[in-house]
């Protein structure tokens, strides 16, 4: 799960704790959250955008079910989306809780040339999805690489 240090960072989730996954606005990505993630699952936290130091900084468990976004109707909010309708809302988010920061950080251009990680969505041209699912093999790996 990815998100841009500047604006929501593995240390911001360190210091709430639990923090709403908000913003999402994609279609594939709302139906993992409906659909694929359960309460008790792992994820990585990945710092996009961050130049050098982009990559995989972490582990976060996913806190609770989907349900709808809040974002998408307030017109304030960095997310609304004025043809979302509170009666059958389109975006869905899921809670994330803090678990760990990886002693080293796993960069995308580390993962980007090893052999281990062929197939990750990841690295996948032209993949820009802020979520997207993981191999338990590849998670375990990435773990191993940051600890």
């Amino acid at each position: 799960m990815k998100s841009e240090p500047d604006c929501f960072s593995i240390d911001d989730l360190k210091r709430v704790k639990r923090e709403p996954w908000d913003g999402v606005r994609n279609y594939q990505v709302r139906n993992m959250f409906r659909d694929v993630m359960a309460v008790g699952d792992k994820a990585l936290f990945y710092h996009s955008n961050a130049g050098k130091d982009t990559g995989a900084v972490g582990v976060m468990t996913i806190a609770s079910k989907a349900y709808p976004d809040p974002t998408q109707f307030d017109p304030k909010s960095d997310h609304p989306d004025p043809k979302s309708d509170p009666d059958n809302p389109r975006w869905l988010l899921v809670d994330v809780a803090y678990e760990s920061h990886f002693k080293h950080p796993v960069r995308l251009s580390v993962m980007r040339l090893d052999p281990k990680l062929e197939g990750l969505p990841l690295l996948a041209r032209g993949n820009r999805l802020s979520v997207m699912p993981i191999s338990p093999k590849h998670f375990k790996y990435i773990c191993k690489l940051g600890a």
